[in-house]
């Protein structure tokens, strides 16, 4: 009996330490988690860069701080949250070197390679003449194509991205001079989809999504189902992290070689100047002249960066063992580089620390919903009634507003299909739609881009203006940006305009398309 109990003993001990265990640690493929102070940061910078981020003139979604391979500062502006993705942009670009770092780790291809051997059923490379023949792997890859101007744009309205981009006319030695060409990169992951018969999205997904434990990640593609590869990958701000924590560890993971660490030193080290003509004080203040590499840029402090337009960044850095990931909206890219450099780069070598806890104040961050407005008498009269549109876009066929319980859901009709959009007054209410059409991005000119798509989700708000004027706030939450949508009702009329975040942060005052309809009378 006293051996049993001896035994029941030992075994309830080692349970309830397994439980602690368990309890203590993240979910499972998660980042584990520390203290500022006990990775030798100062919270006091970490909070010093929170209210400098709310008092900038940049939208903050997400923040996510790293050191020695552990969080230990994350924050979500509500309405977005951890579990959501966020559009990369050309962070994408990144992830899309990494699929080629593990094509030509594997031998599948080299960098001297010449572009056009890979298409020799567009183009036979026996009959090319100039400079297109010359065109390498490499000088995709390093930003130097020789093409003039950027033809992205044209060469994503086509049906044919890849012949659209052979197409284009040269006009400088290639590997020679630096022209951001987001075409380029999406060359890049046509030829590794064509040298290994996958997408590089299913191709890195054994290689380095399941590794780290990245999951539930999209990516757009062209009418030929290759991944857009400069653009349009989405995963979350926790994934963000990851890959930056891999490149830190040269490509371990786990105790285990995830990517060459060649291949990262390459990958990440100077390779070509991308801002030449930059007078040496104003390069000494910007991140955007330090140089290019691989598909990522050099920043000062002997840092370098992923990063996507309106301010989506993964922040490596090597004399600080640190990772930072942030996403957001701003029309000033260089002002949150600033603000990493102002405030969490001294607090990563402070004596002092002030052990002060700010997880409240990391979990209350929010984006506050426009303010609570009262109903005019036109909200009475207008609610549930339908308006017949003339809209030349065909976009919109009829819309309807109803009103109830502090709520307006806001139901537009397309091509006889009705979508909705509940709306909080004074508070975000969030939901979803599969009204693909309607989502603000810098890439919508795209041919086929949302192929894979079904629903966004979204968070919604609404506010008068005036007695006559409803604005309804639709913001895509795994995206940067929000649609602006002004409704003003003049008795059985109502005229709407859109005006995209896009635009707002442009400056733009523009009313760049104005629709107007009739209400059905019943």
């Amino acid at each position: 009996m006293p051996y049993r109990k001896k035994i029941s003993t030992l075994f309830f001990a080692v349970c309830l330490v397994f439980q602690i265990s368990v309890y203590a640690q993240p979910s499972v493929g998660s980042l584990p988690r520390s203290k500022p102070e006990a990775e030798a940061v100062s919270t006091a910078a970490i909070n010093n860069f929170i209210d400098a981020a709310g008092k900038s003139k940049n939208e903050f979604h997400s923040f996510m701080l790293l050191r020695h391979g552990k969080v230990i500062a994350e924050g979500w502006w509500n309405p977005y949250k951890p579990a959501l993705k966020h559009t990369m942009y050309s962070v994408s670009k990144s992830f899309t070197s990494s699929a080629v770092g593990f094509a030509v780790s594997e031998g599948r291809f080299a960098l001297d390679d010449k572009v056009i051997s890979f298409f020799p059923e567009l183009i036979k490379p026996d009959t090319v003449k100039g400079l297109l023949a010359s065109l390498t792997v490499k000088d995709l890859i390093t930003m130097s194509a020789g093409q003039s101007p950027d033809p992205s744009r044209s060469v994503m309205m086509q049906q044919d991205w890849i012949k659209a981009f052979l197409s284009t006319a040269i006009a400088d030695t290639p590997g020679t001079k630096f022209l951001y060409n987001s075409a380029a990169t999406f060359m890049l992951s046509a030829i590794v989809q064509k040298v290994t018969g996958e997408k590089i999205l299913n191709y890195l997904t054994p290689r380095l999504f399941e590794p780290l434990s990245i999951t539930g990640i999209d990516w757009e593609e062209n009418p030929q189902h290759i991944n857009a590869g400069g653009w349009g990958l989405r995963l979350k701000t926790e994934d963000m992290a990851k890959f930056g924590q891999l490149y830190l560890q040269k490509g371990k993971w786990n105790g285990k070689q995830i990517l060459s660490a060649n291949w990262i030193e390459e990958a990440t080290s100077f390779k070509i100047k991308n801002a030449a003509d930059t007078a040496i004080s104003l390069k000494a203040k910007s991140d955007w002249a330090q140089g290019y590499c691989y598909q990522f840029w050099r920043c000062r402090n002997n840092a370098f960066r992923a990063d996507g337009a309106f301010g989506q960044y993964i922040i490596v850095m090597p004399d600080q063992d640190a990772v930072i990931a942030i996403t957001s909206e701003t029309a000033n890219m260089q002002s949150i580089m600033d603000m990493v450099w102002e405030y969490l780069l001294p607090g990563m070598s402070a004596t002092e620390r002030s052990n002060t806890d700010i997880s409240k104040k990391l979990a209350a961050l929010s984006i506050a919903a426009p303010s609570v407005s009262a109903n005019p008498s036109i909200a009475a009269k207008i609610s549930g009634k339908i308006f017949v549109m003339n809209d030349s876009t065909k976009l919109t066929d009829k819309v309807s507003f109803s009103f109830k319980n502090n709520t307006c859901t806001y139901t537009v009709t397309c091509g006889g299909k009705a979508y909705s959009f509940v709306c909080g007054n004074g508070k975000w209410i969030t939901g979803e739609t599969s009204f693909l059409q309607s989502m603000p991005s810098l890439t919508a000119v795209a041919q086929n881009r949302l192929s894979e798509f079904t629903s966004f989700k979204v968070a919604c708000a609404y506010s008068w203006q005036d007695e006559n004027t409803l604005l309804l706030s639709i913001r895509y939450i795994e995206s940067p940006h929000t649609d602006y949508i002004y409704c003003h009702f003049d008795g059985n009329q109502v005229s709407m305009y859109h005006q995209n975040s896009i635009q707002r942060i442009a400056g733009s005052n523009d009313k760049p398309y104005t629709i107007n309809g009739k209400m059905i009378v019943q």
